[in-house]
Order: C-alpha cells, then structure tokens, then sequence
C-alpha cells in the first residue's frame, strides 16, 4: 500500500529529529569529556604549580668548632626548627671543603623547613605558635621568601619534602628508554616487515599475527610478572636496574610498534613493489631501497607513540623492582633505580602533606613529556606523510 506525502513527511521528520537528538548528544559527550579534562589539568595546576617554588630564609650562620661537630650549634636556637635539617648536616661538609669559613659568622640565604614552606604557601601545616611567630617577622623583614625550585629538578629522593627532586627519576626514566627503545624497534620493526613482506600467508602467520594482536591487549603488569620471571629470576639481571625494566617495557612495546609498522607497510602503494621489481630488484632490495623509506614516518610515529605509552607505565616496574627509594642520579644500566611514574606512585603515598604538591609537579613534568613525544610524533606524520 503506498504511503501519502503527509505520513512520508512525517517520518522523515521524525528521522532528522532522531538524527539531531544523537548529534546533541554526541556534542554533549564530547563536552563533557573536555570539561572533565579541563577539570583534571585545572587541579592538577593548582596542587603541582607550587611544587615549582622553595621557601628559604635568611639566619646567621656561626661557623665555630662547634658547629663542625654538632650542626645545629651553627644556628640561633629560635631558628633551628624552622631551618631544613638537610641544609644542617651540610655544615661540616663545608667547613671540611672551605677551610677559610672556620670561625666566622656570615648572613646567609638557607632553605626552610618543609612546614615553613607549606606555611608560607597558605597550606596545612604543623608549625606552632611561637615557630609561626618567628616566620612571620622573618617575613616582615624580607627574610623568609618564596623561590624557583631548582633542587626539585637537581635532586633526587629524600624523606624531606624540602629536599625531594625527580632528577634521580628522570636519569632512571631515560636510561630505561633507551633499553627499550634498543631492543623493541630493531625486533619489531624487522618483525614486521617479515609478515608483511616475506612470510607466506598459512596458519602459523596467521597464529603469530593473533597472538601480537593478543599481546598489544593484555594487562601492562602480566608484562611485569614475565620480566620478573624470565630476565631476574632466570638469566639474573639485577633488579631494580634500568635494563631489566627497559628490557620489561620492550616486551609490552613490542607488540604495538609490530602493529604500527605492518599498517606503515601496508600504506605503501603497490605499484612501488611493482615498478622496482620491474627495474630488476630482488624482494630485499624492493623493501630495503623503496618500502622501508617511504613507511619510515608511520614507523617513526607509531615508534614514538609506542615508547610515550611505556613512559607512563607503573605496574610492569613496580613488579620489577623499580620504586627503589633513589637519593643519588645513577649513570648505570645496571644500578638500582626508578623511573618517573614510580617516582610520582611513591610520593603519592608519603604521609606528609608536603608531597602532595611534589606528585602532582611530577605528574606536571611527566605530562609535559608524554604531551610532547606524542606531538612530535604528530610533527613527524605530518612532515614526511605522502598521499597517494
């Protein structure tokens, strides 16, 4: 039975209206994705952006025999606890190192004590009356003052807020990638270019192309269970080191630069293959002369975006070893370390209040390099894409 125009009209008003309705909708959730986004970066700013200034103030410091022996003896005793106990233990050091100090008293800039710091930041804090008393009139005479904190880029690890850095973390996080990145591209970028260009197409490919689909989904921390297994407990690498850990973090990247590599591979135009098997090139020198440089940028890219999702991994390492408490930046690949992401898990579970503001710096940090790796890789694409 035929339809009337009227009932025709009406049903395709009732599709636009359906069709309207999911396009609010979709913008809606799109919105709301960005606002909670905004919200995350908004509270992350607040809670990190201080971790970025240090307070210090200035006391007199007496450098008396005594001193050299029992640090707090070089500071006014109202001043003692609101000076860092680490500035304290420095004393003797620099007395042993500069001989000319002994016996002279000199107005010095030194850094404060955690709490002074979070008081002077408008924070929570422990500091009694009478220590506040002595702050604030430090403050009144311009001696108690809020700085860049350059030791949170300088130091490592240390139980006082004051004096905690991620430079140990940062050493660690680099070391790390450069194992993975060592290992994972040459393996998965010859890998790929295997099944896509060498192997033949019957059930054993078939089989090794699920199973790296499989891998690229498995949980990250089954990733650490295996390292945990294979490199430490079977063929002994030290623990807690950054080769073991880039050598776990290989195994998780593996699969997703196999991946990115094969679609890079697969973008290549065909008629390529064919033009330089038809100049008399063998298949390697097709894929080494013509495949392979014009799939470099996909490779680069899924490469970077590979190595920025390993950045930010935790599970996998903490599994290895890798949330060692660090004070000093190691150099080696096989001295115990830690890596940012561990570096910030640690932090998050210290009980004082004071390294609130240090996780969430080092999320900032962190942030700020996974945000860039991953425009680079953007730059990249974009730079060396070819259409065809």
């Amino acid at each position: 039975m035929s339809q009337s125009f009227d009932e025709i009209s009406a049903q395709l008003r009732r599709r636009h209206r359906k069709s309207a309705r999911l396009k609010w909708i979709s913008m809606g959730a799109l919105g709301l994705a960005g606002l909670f986004l905004v919200l995350f970066f908004a509270d992350m700013l607040v809670k990190g952006l201080p971790a970025f200034q240090q307070a210090r103030i200035q006391v007199e410091v007496d450098y008396s025999e005594q001193a050299s022996q029992i640090p707090l003896a070089a500071i006014q005793e109202e001043m003692r606890p609101i000076v860092s106990r680490g500035y304290l233990r420095l004393i003797p050091g620099r007395m042993d190192d500069n001989p000319d100090l002994q016996g002279t008293t000199r107005m010095e800039w030194v850094l404060a004590d955690g709490q002074v710091d979070q008081y002077l930041k408008g924070h929570h804090n422990n500091l009694g009356a009478d220590e506040k008393a002595v702050v604030d009139r430090l403050q009144s005479e311009g001696r108690a003052e809020l700085v860049f904190n350059t030791a949170f880029f300088t130091n490592g690890d240390s139980k006082m807020p004051e004096l905690a850095g991620i430079a140990s973390a940062a050493m660690g996080t680099v070391l790390t990638l450069l194992v993975t990145l060592a290992v994972s591209f040459p393996i998965g970028v010859m890998t790929a270019v295997y099944l896509e260009e060498f192997a033949p197409d019957n059930r054993v490919t078939q089989l090794i192309e699920i199973n790296i689909n499989n891998l690229a989904a498995i949980p990250s921390i089954l990733f650490g269970l295996l390292g945990l297994a294979i490199f430490i407990n079977f063929f002994g690498v030290p623990r807690s080191s950054p080769f073991v850990g880039g050598l776990t973090l290989a195994l998780m990247t593996l699969p997703v630069i196999i991946i990115a590599t094969r679609t890079a591979l697969r973008s290549v135009p065909d008629s390529i293959r064919h033009a330089a098997f038809g100049v008399g090139c063998s298949r390697w020198q097709m894929v080494r002369d013509h495949v392979l440089p014009v799939a470099l940028p996909g490779i680069m890219t899924g490469s970077i975006i590979g190595l920025a999702q390993a950045m930010g991994e935790t599970a996998p390492l903490i599994i290895v070893g890798m949330v060692a408490f660090i004070p000093d930046v190691t150099g080696s690949f096989t001295e115990a370390a830690t890596v940012l992401p561990a570096q910030i898990f640690t932090w998050a579970g210290e009980p004082d209040r004071a390294f609130i503001e240090k996780t969430s710096g080092g999320i900032l940090v962190l942030l700020a390099v996974l945000i860039t790796l991953n425009a680079t890789a953007v730059v990249l694409r974009k730079k060396f894409e070819r259409r065809w």
